[in-house]
């Protein structure tokens, strides 16, 4: 039993007491039955109209609940609307009061929630303001009227986040293009004129409307200040190249540069002024000293064909390189020239360098097969002919290389610019031959300088006699009989009685007799002396001019004359541009020799 109903059997009982008690007076007074009945019927008047207030009292508040819960559930309806949540449902089985409790608990939850969301929407609202304010770009569409919901709260988080970004991204764009600004404008002395440029360099950088179209007028500034500084800068270089040069052609001296080496650099007016004012000073003093000039740049443009490979004829066709009249069209014509062969060097540079470099490895290598032809490369140690094969091998491995290299980027060239690539007059492939050829050539030559030097060491043996290769010791001699040929009478022989064959190993008695040029008879006993060592006696001379005639004459008839060595040796140093020529005259060599040899050969069995 719940403690209300206890309480209601408590209160009948009360009731019943009072009623049993106020029988028991009304019994005590005595009143009669009839006040009895109506003092009865007052009381439970009373009791029934105290009762029937408060069971009124009790109704009137059960609907004011329910009106309460009514009135919730209305609003918990509104509100979930707004805030676009799900309706909310009480518990089955609830009372009046507890649903009325829910309810009114779920409708401070669903205020709150609107609240904060209101709250927030309007903190949204004013970022989105200041940035779009800044930015330029327009305000978040939204009703600001109603309650946002979640998701658009969400995405008005994300579109301030970036804005918020790229506010960010473009004041550091900003605060970079107005750091470049302010220095270009430093360097070209350039004052804000327009209001534009103004609120970029002067104004707070806070204040700035980072719009799309600002900071693009702001890159077209920084572009514009750039191209003028370069055009500055190009100008500058320009002129510092023009001075340079002025100063190479007009030998300036170096304590004068020096004290003009502040303005070498730097971009600025000042500066370019102080360039210009060099350059007319220069100029002025060019046109005083034209001769010097003209030679100077005569040179410059010598040694650029130098590197541009340039031959003779290639040179020949700048006719005024050789005209002596120096005046100023002479000298624009060195400098158009000038400008066009380096312009032309500087075009085609790595295939230059790379010839270069070809040829300083061919002259290196021609320098090595020079030292073979030394014989006191021998006589070295310390390994020294090893290194050198070593080397040498090296560099015809070097060579083929860059030949081969060379051939394909030149083929590569020539093929994409429908021109011939020309060093020295002539293709490259064309050159390298010559130069191989030439190379055969000069060794061939010094073949034939070889055998025509050993030609005459015989016919200078043959005239004065052979020189002794090692020391012979003086020796006494005993007398013998006149006439007799023994091995003294062979070492004891007079200047021209004895030849050396071309190995210089054996020795021929001449056949001629003859007495002593000093008038001694044949059995006197003679020292061996070094006749070669000094030029022969003036009867000797005459002698000798005989046998000379005789050999002249006689024994190397058909042969080669003495002149012919010398000759032959002019026709080999002169020897004719083409290979065919040089064959014709190698062959007419050859043929000399042969007959110089075989002639040689006939008159030495002719003495022995």
């Amino acid at each position: 039993m719940r403690k209300s109903e206890v309480l209601a059997a408590e209160a009948v009982s009360c009731l019943n007491r009072a009623f049993s008690a106020l029988r028991d007076i009304w019994e005590e007074i005595g009143i009669p039955e009839e006040l009895r009945l109506e003092r009865t019927g007052a009381v439970k008047k009373h009791i029934k109209n105290l009762l029937d207030m408060m069971v009124a009292e009790e109704e009137h508040l059960k609907e004011q609940l329910l009106r309460s819960v009514a009135a919730y559930r209305k609003e918990i309806d509104g509100l979930c609307a707004e805030l676009r949540a799900e309706p909310f449902q009480t518990e089955e089985g609830s009372t009046i009061l507890q649903m009325v409790k829910d309810l009114h608990s779920h409708v401070e939850v669903l205020l709150k929630q609107k609240k904060d969301r209101k709250r927030e929407l309007q903190a949204l609202q004013e970022q989105d303001k200041n940035l779009c304010d800044i930015l330029c770009v327009s305000l978040f569409s939204i009703d600001d009227s109603a309650v946002p919901s979640l998701d658009e709260l969400d995405r008005y988080r994300r579109h301030v986040a970036s804005l918020s970004a790229e506010k960010e991204r473009r004041q550091e764009e900003f605060v970079s293009i107005k750091r470049q600004v302010v220095l270009c404008m430093a360097e070209l002395e350039h004052s804000p004129d327009t209001s534009f440029e103004r609120d970029v360099v002067c104004e707070d950088e806070e204040a700035f409307c980072l719009s799309t179209d600002n900071i693009a007028n702001l890159q077209s500034l920084l572009q514009q200040l750039e191209a003028r500084r370069a055009l500055n800068e190009a100008m500058c270089a320009e002129l510092r190249s023009r001075i340079t040069e002025l100063w190479e052609r007009l030998q300036v001296p170096e304590e004068e540069r020096q004290s003009f080496a502040v303005h070498m650099t730097g971009s600025k007016v000042k500066t370019r002024e102080a360039l210009k004012l060099e350059v007319d000073r220069l100029e002025e003093l060019k046109l005083q000293n034209m001769k010097s000039v003209v030679q100077a740049i005569r040179a410059e443009l010598a040694e650029y064909w130098d590197k541009c490979f340039y031959s003779q004829e290639q040179r020949d066709a700048f006719s005024p390189y050789h005209d002596e009249d120096y005046t100023e069209a002479l000298l624009q014509l060195h400098d158009i020239e000038v400008g066009k062969v380096k312009s032309y060097y500087e075009t085609h540079k790595e295939l230059f360098e790379a010839v270069h470099k070809w040829e300083e490895n061919w002259k290196l290598f021609l320098e090595l097969e020079r030292k073979t032809a030394d014989p006191s490369r021998f006589s070295n140690r310390g390994g020294s002919l090893l290194k050198e094969e070593k080397q040498r091998a090296k560099l015809q491995k070097t060579l083929s290389k860059l030949q081969e290299e060379l051939e394909s980027r030149i083929q590569a060239w020539e093929q994409e610019r429908e021109e011939p690539f020309l060093v020295k007059g002539q293709q490259f492939m064309e050159y390298v031959t010559e130069q191989w050829q030439l190379y055969r050539m000069e060794k061939e030559k010094e073949k034939q300088e070889r055998h025509l030097k050993k030609s005459r060491q015989i016919e200078t043996e043959m005239m004065y006699g052979s020189t002794p290769r090692t020391p012979i010791k003086r020796r006494v001699l005993g007398p013998h009989t006149p006439g007799k040929l023994n091995g003294t009478s062979l070492s004891t022989a007079t200047p021209n009685s004895t030849i050396r064959s071309a190995f210089g190993a054996t020795l021929f008695h001449s056949p001629t007799s003859r007495l002593p040029p000093s008038g001694g008879k044949l059995g006197q006993a003679r020292t061996p002396i070094r006749v070669a060592a000094k030029p022969p006696r003036p009867g000797h001379r005459e002698r000798n001019k005989e046998n000379l005639s005789q050999l002249n004459g006689t024994t190397l008839s058909g042969g080669c004359s003495p002149a012919a060595p010398a000759q032959r040796n002019h026709s080999v140093n002169s020897v004719a541009s083409t290979y065919s020529e040089f064959a014709r005259e190698l062959s007419k060599a050859s043929r000399c020799d042969t007959s110089s040899r075989i002639l040689n050969s006939t008159t030495t069995n002719a003495f022995c």
